[in-house]
């Protein structure tokens, strides 16, 4: 027998024995030079579409518009006007109008569904249509882009859009049974992953889905189901399998109708980390703003770069402990909420200190931004009526630079909106004379320690000491590698007795107490008897450049307006009022750098601020951001 025969016969057997193991997952191909991932599973199927045999395909899938309409609402005008309103959505193009399909309510088709060739009024197109009929049915194809093969499988395509911010550490795809998986699928010739997004046109608001259609990426410390959670570290992806279940705010928002389209980068355990100076196992993203070379601040960071980048990112979920929302919100110039404590449960979050830990928003909009809030924070209540207390800390008193002049004039609108005068607070002096008995009059000395030991002793307790002892484990004792800043904090704690994890909480807790006593106490009709304003973002006169190198990370000592927030478990609500230029080291141009404005009230009182923002925008005194190189937009410097 030939040896060519025996390798035949023994290839044959050999397959006979071993069942090869094939799964479709998707295809990715180009409609108009436009990138789409199609889904291995269709959104539903259809009776075979034999009118579409003439219409170009690619692999048996043909592009088609799907129309929704009434035997009232059907003529041709009708349908083109339908159709030229899905020019809005970024996912549907002209190159879906290579075949209709039209879905009607009722027993008898539309005159103008008749399977044929015809020309839109005022265009050229040349369309085939079927017809669909929905039979008032409840289970209606929605209106916009498909794919569709010659078995009647027709599928939602997602657009793939470049990460070039390197915001992602995961773009993701929705599961059947409510988990998620990795997006496999990128766009070619592009540097960065591709991350997916579905039609807005499939979904519409209700009030049982707020948020239906809203693109939400998620920061990298919170549970989805069937991915795994990094924490900013390599190692801990690696070891642990993936969640079983969405963390709580992630379910509430997916609940809402909220479409999750992927894991945003966090620094390291959710600590602070600067770009060129700490970040180790993943890369820093990239601030879109200026000269694209900006720090984009942590622990939030991806979340922040992303919504300050990709006008197709609606909303990002992000966590603040002592500034880690509302740093990434200030330097990006975004909308960002670092809410009351205990406001929503974190269950499935990574921890990096429960008594401050706090889940938020950072986002462009203030109408998502409310909208989101509503859907997290259960029962929330907005108000109509706001504080005549208005106090500012540590704010500029002249315009001695386009920062200072901006937050000036954004004080005397909001002063006029309110109808009061603002009030100069100075909290070292205010407590020096007020604070409790038997406490240090000194309040940066008072709280000298207090973040650094609850951040330190509750992270050690609760994430390494475990993920040592787990990696350790499987690793023949090794330890695993953990970036500079966490390992700081860690040492840190480990250098006090447990006991000053007991004194922190109580330090904690009596500057929680004066202040809802002597600050910002409740009121029955405004809930905040007052509103306190600060500014951490300086725009142009402080910016912030990656590419410098710093010294190592330091302990973060002491007390100061950022830490407000989280001691005395308040709201702290970012909001961007403007721009100013700086001259940059980079560019060698003039550029623009965010110039923002936090708002606090007293706690519970997040709906005052949220309805607060809404009706300043309706007065022109708040507006919403847009992606680019400034907040008003602008080409992004750095592209991939």
């Amino acid at each position: 027998m030939a040896i060519s025969n025996l390798l035949t016969i023994s290839l044959f057997c050999l397959l006979d024995v071993v069942a090869a193991s094939l799964t479709s997952t998707g295809q990715t191909l180009l409609l108009n030079d436009i990138p789409y991932y199609v889904p291995a599973n269709p959104f539903t199927t259809i009776p075979p579409p034999t009118s579409l045999n003439t219409v170009r395909s690619a692999g048996d899938l043909v592009p088609v518009t799907v129309v929704g309409v009434s035997a009232s609402n059907s003529s041709l005008s009708t349908l083109e006007s339908i159709i030229n309103g899905f020019g809005v959505d970024d996912v549907w193009n002209e190159g879906f109008l290579e075949a209709i399909l039209i879905e009607y309510n009722g027993g008898t088709a539309p005159p103008n569904a008749t399977n044929a060739s015809f020309t839109l009024p005022g265009g050229n197109q040349s369309s085939i249509v079927s017809a669909l009929s929905s039979n008032g049915s409840s289970s209606t194809i929605p209106s916009g882009p498909y794919f569709v093969s010659s078995d009647g499988s027709l599928y939602q395509p997602l657009l793939l859009y470049s990460d070039f911010a390197g915001a992602f550490t995961q773009p993701l795809i929705s599961n059947s049974d409510g988990t998620y998986a990795a997006l496999p699928a990128n766009t070619a010739g592009i540097q960065s992953p591709a991350v997916g997004v579905p039609s807005r046109l499939y979904y519409t608001a209700t009030p049982e889905k707020p948020l239906a259609g809203i693109r939400l990426g998620v920061k990298d410390i919170y549970d989805i189901a069937g991915v795994k959670t990094s924490d900013g570290n390599r190692a801990w992806y690696g070891l642990f399998p993936p969640a079983t279940a969405n963390a709580v705010p992630v379910q509430r928002l997916v609940d809402a109708g909220a479409i999750i389209v992927g894991k945003m980068k966090t620094s390291q355990f959710a600590n602070g980390e600067t770009a060129t100076a700490d970040w180790v196992d993943y890369h820093s993203p990239f601030n879109p703003r200026g000269d694209g070379y900006q720090d984009p601040s942590s622990s939030s960071s991806g979340p922040g770069a992303g919504e300050g980048s990709y006008p197709w990112l609606d909303l990002s979920l992000g966590s603040d402990t002592g500034g880690s929302i509302r740093g990434p919100s200030q330097v990006q110039g975004l909308f960002g909420n670092r809410p009351s404590h205990g406001l929503v449960p974190l269950t499935g979050v990574m921890p990096l200190a429960p008594q401050l830990d706090t889940s938020g928003f950072l986002t462009r909009d203030p109408a998502i931004w409310s909208a989101a809030a509503k859907a997290l924070y259960a029962d929330l209540p907005l108000y109509s009526q706001y504080p005549k207390k208005l106090y500012t800390v540590e704010f500029p008193t002249g315009g001695d630079n386009e920062a200072d002049s901006i937050l000036l004039d954004f004080l005397s609108k909001l002063e006029g909106f309110l109808g009061t005068t603002s009030t100069a607070l100075n909290l070292s002096t205010l407590w020096s004379s007020t604070h409790p008995a038997g406490v240090d009059a000194d309040l940066d000395d008072f709280l000298n320690i207090t973040y650094p030991i609850l951040i330190s002793k509750e992270q050690t307790m609760l994430v390494r000491d475990p993920f040592y002892a787990a990696y350790g484990a499987v690793h023949d004792g090794r330890r695993p590698f953990v970036d500079p800043t966490p390992l700081i904090r860690w040492a840190f704690g480990d250098s006090y007795p447990n006991s000053t994890l007991t004194e922190a909480i109580n330090n904690k807790t009596i500057f929680q107490d004066w202040w809802a006593s002597e600050v910002q106490p409740n009121d029955t009709t405004t809930c905040s008897n007052s509103l306190l304003l600060y500014s951490a973002s300086a725009g142009g006169a402080d910016p912030l450049y990656r590419n410098e190198y710093n010294g190592p990370p330091a302990v973060p000592y002491g007390f100061g307006t950022s830490r407000i927030s989280p001691f005395a478990e308040v709201p702290d609500f970012v909001i961007p009022i403007g721009s100013a230029s700086y001259n940059s080291t980079i560019t060698l141009h003039t550029e623009f750098l965010p110039v923002t404005v936090d708002i606090l009230a007293a706690k519970g009182c997040d709906g005052l601020i949220f309805s607060l923002v809404q009706d300043l925008q309706k007065a022109g005194i708040v507006n919403a951001s847009l992606t680019g190189q400034t907040i008003t937009g602008g080409e992004i410097l750095l592209r991939m």
